[in-house]
């Protein structure tokens, strides 16, 4: 399917969608440099599963800036919920890795992506870490900060640095079986807990796998446009079934294909670049 919006339109919502994702970034991480984690407004949504005030605050102040000039665009956010449409819907995530921001650990971000038909348009991910954006127009390459990244070019195992994300929505032994796995071939690994930033880092060549079994729509879809347009290979489910239903998403450099084959095999999924 075809998008319905031509360049210049995709490209002013991506300038608009970056300006947001900073401002909006920015003064989430000033709110918590200001708090002590004893005084965050927290809710339990589930097992290890919050929402704070800064979530609800920041998704208001995303969906807010993003309807304001494109109001006949849809908004999805992980908070407020909402439908997508055939047209053209922004997936937010307005703090993506919320356990890591109320404990203070800055491995966190926002991720919006614009979603036109089947195919995911912008992406834009703001990362808490080093107050950069990185943003990716679909065809027209990955950017961090303005400048063009790239996945990274490992080929060897043993030089590998993976990044692995965990759902209690999925089995915790095969999470452990995964990782000894890779273990064993020499990749060293880590669990990171913000999925949007951890495919960014595949996308700017600092990890060489992120992989998840269980994921929803606004945690991934900006991320994996970037890590794609950055030249990643790039696995996950129909944006139709991720924007129903969420799923598993695989980003990692192409020259270790063959090493994670057996991930694609294991979920069904074809590599789409």
């Amino acid at each position: 399917m075809n998008s319905a919006f031509d360049s210049a339109a995709i490209r002013t919502r991506m300038e608009v969608a970056i300006a947001i994702a900073l401002e909006v970034g920015r003064e989430a991480a000033r709110s918590r440099r200001d708090s002590n984690p004893g005084s965050l407004t927290i809710e339990n949504k589930g097992l290890q599963d919050f929402v704070t005030i800064a979530d609800r605050k920041a998704e208001q102040a995303i969906r807010d800036g993003l309807i304001s000039r494109f109001p006949c665009d849809t908004f999805m956010g992980e908070e407020s919920g909402g439908p997508s449409s055939g047209t053209g819907t922004w997936v937010v995530d307005p703090i993506d890795g919320t356990t890591n921001y109320i404990r203070g650990f800055r491995h966190w971000g926002i991720s919006i992506a614009f979603v036109a038909g089947d195919k995911i348009e912008v992406g834009v991910v703001y990362d808490a870490a080093e107050d950069v954006v990185f943003h990716a127009v679909r065809g027209g390459g990955a950017f961090k900060n303005g400048l063009a990244i790239h996945a990274a070019a490992t080929t060897d195992p043993a030089n590998a640095l993976v990044i692995l994300g965990h759902s209690r929505k999925t089995s915790f032994d095969d999470y452990l079986a995964l990782s000894r796995r890779l273990h064993e071939r020499g990749m060293d690994y880590r669990r990171m807990g913000a999925a949007a930033v951890d495919l960014v880092r595949v996308a700017e060549g600092a990890a060489d796998l992120y992989y998840e079994r269980h994921l929803n729509a606004w945690d991934m879809l900006a991320g994996a446009l970037i890590a794609t347009e950055a030249g990643a290979t790039v696995a996950m489910p129909p944006i139709d079934k991720l924007l129903a239903d969420g799923g598993p998403v695989m980003a990692h450099a192409p020259g270790l294909a063959a090493e994670f084959a057996f991930i694609l095999e294991s979920e069904g999924l074809t590599a789409a670049g």
